[in-house]
């Protein structure tokens, strides 16, 4: 699955959105195995953060001024907020920019942690509550899968594990990696 994930995103040009007025952020979708099983981890942000408090979403977060490049961002946060290294992440490409209603512009980054299971997470509690992993083969089965109404009528796709809602701009890029893993954008 991995060696799949690496093919596609090498090959894909992702979207970019110009900045023009939003911060700058960016995101990593890390595959995790354990247990036979590559899982997608993602994290319930805790309710001292100053956005999206209690809502669950990949680690990452704001562009600071010393980071070179957007990957950068994606890999010093993910070590800030759940303890992973950047020499622990094969990083295999990007995928389209996503804005949020924060007014942030999200570049998603996605790789894997190359350390074997269990590998020793350390979370900033400030900023996350708990990790989630979710199977992968479970996303892509569709089972996860279900619409939100928005505020404004316009429905959206969410996924739901357990007690856990991922929606939002979370569930866009999670999105585009099942559609691209699934080949439903085309590339199958």
């Amino acid at each position: 699955m991995r060696d799949r994930a690496r093919e596609l995103l090498q090959g894909l040009r992702p979207t970019l959105v110009p900045v023009d007025g939003h911060m700058p952020a960016a995101v990593m979708l890390l595959l995790y195995e354990r247990d036979g099983a590559e899982h997608v981890l993602f994290q319930v942000r805790s309710h001292r953060v100053e956005h999206h408090k209690g809502e669950v979403s990949f680690p990452g977060g704001a562009r600071d001024e010393d980071d070179d490049t957007l990957l950068h961002t994606a890999l010093r946060e993910t070590h800030e907020e759940i303890g992973v290294p950047s020499h622990h992440v094969d990083v295999y490409g990007r995928l389209d920019d996503v804005v949020t209603r924060s007014n942030f512009v999200m570049s998603p980054y996605v790789g894997a942690i190359t350390e074997p299971a269990p590998y020793p997470f350390r979370f900033a509690r400030i900023e996350m509550e708990r990790l989630l992993e979710v199977p992968l083969p479970y996303l892509l089965s569709g089972g996860a899968s279900e619409t939100m109404v928005l505020p404004n009528g316009m429905e959206s796709r969410a996924y739901r594990f357990g007690d856990d809602l991922i929606f939002g701009a979370t569930a866009r890029v999670l999105s585009q990696f099942l559609d691209l893993m699934s080949g439903a954008d085309g590339s199958r």
